[in-house]
């Protein structure tokens, strides 16, 4: 067998891995020897957080020692991986590329922390899988010997950085409840929806709202019966079938601008989400959802506000309120509010209105 096959082979049990359960517990102790096989390491951790909130850290690690994951809250800010790739999310980095140079890396209190433990990290490579929803999770590969990372390494995680991303938020979204019963019957359980969960192309299941949201987004030439479903959605969940699941960045979701007099201001996105097998079967999971069209945060408004106050611009943008925003990034009410009083001062806005209303005329260039 060429390498390339082997590559291929190695490829599609890595994916079969990723997507064998809700659980990331048992999603990652799957997955562990081939992703030691594809990224050869010592150790390996992934760390689900929520940015902002200090010591919310969720460990999911394979054979590291436990002072590192008991004492990191209180030394994550000397943790120059942290810090680099935080600016960089989705992007794949080696230690090269995490600091300006090797002597830089020794020096630092991290290094001398980890060697403190018996655990001399000499390399590392990492990547920031920006899941939304408030949610980071960090995927980190350790090397005690002298022997960096290569490019290929690199290139290898870069492209599983898609389906990882998509790994995690599939068992953050629907692990809980999944975890009380079946998998199709945790989908009509979820708070979240209208969906249609797909068996193959003549099984589905769908929650009762969906059938009228397909009717009032797509004309009846768009559907394919007898499924019903839109064809452009049946050509997209046809493609990413075929591709294992992984796709590529922008595949996994599709979005339509109402443009409709009854539509206007909405737009409908569907995210595609591939479930654990049962019974031999593939399941697939359509979400849909309808999002008030936003006003995209200004660009010169990101030079002045923080990360976490363009974040929840951009939800005020979208008509969320402050409990809707809380309950998003679980901050407090009190928490959201003082975020926005700080915005507005920034913008020199008195309130909510204006700030949209100033946000719209900087979008039309009305506003220099």
């Amino acid at each position: 067998m060429s390498r390339d096959s082997r590559e291929r082979t190695l490829t599609s049990k890595l994916t079969e891995a990723l997507t064998s359960s809700l659980n990331l517990s048992e999603v990652f102790t799957n997955a562990e020897d081939l992703l030691f096989r594809q990224m050869p390491a010592d150790y390996m951790a992934l760390c689900v957080s929520r940015p902002g909130l200090r010591g919310d850290y969720d460990w999911w690690v394979t054979k590291m020692p436990a002072p590192f994951l008991a004492r990191y809250s209180e030394l994550a800010e000397h943790d120059f991986v942290r810090c680099a790739v935080m600016r960089e999310r989705n992007k794949v980095l080696r230690d090269s590329e995490m600091v300006t140079h090797r002597k830089v890396l020794e020096r630092s209190r991290w290094y001398a922390y980890c060697r403190e433990l018996g655990m001399p990290l000499e390399h590392v490579m990492s990547v920031l899988l920006d899941v939304k929803g408030g949610v980071h999770a960090g995927l980190t590969f350790y090397r005690e010997r002298r022997r960096p990372f290569s490019m290929r390494d690199q290139a290898r995680l870069q492209e599983l950085t898609l389906l990882l991303t998509q790994t995690v938020r599939n068992c953050r979204m629907y692990g809980e409840v999944a975890a009380r019963g079946q998998v199709l019957d945790a989908f009509f359980q979820h708070r979240a929806t209208r969906c249609i969960v797909r068996v193959n192309p003549f099984v589905e299941m769908r929650t009762p709202p969906t059938t009228a949201l397909l009717m009032k987004w797509f004309h009846r030439s768009e559907l394919v019966m007898p499924s019903g479903l839109p064809t452009v959605l049946v050509e997209r969940l046809a493609m990413l079938a075929a591709m294992g699941g992984a796709g590529a960045p922008g595949l996994d979701t599709w979005e339509r601008a109402g443009e409709e007099r009854s539509l206007a201001g909405l737009d409908l996105r569907v995210t595609f989400s591939r479930l654990p097998m049962q019974d031999g079967q593939q399941h697939w999971a359509l979400e849909f959802q309808e999002l008030p069209r936003a006003i995209p945060v200004p660009e010169a408004w990101r030079q002045i506000l923080t990360p976490r106050e363009a974040e929840i611009v951009s939800y005020v943008l979208q008509g969320w309120d402050n409990q809707l925003i809380a309950d998003h990034l679980d901050l407090a009410l009190a928490t959201v509010k003082k975020h926005l009083q700080k915005i507005f001062d920034k913008l020199g806005v008195d309130g909510r209105t204006a700030l949209i209303v100033k946000a719209s005329l900087l979008c039309r260039g009305a506003l220099s």
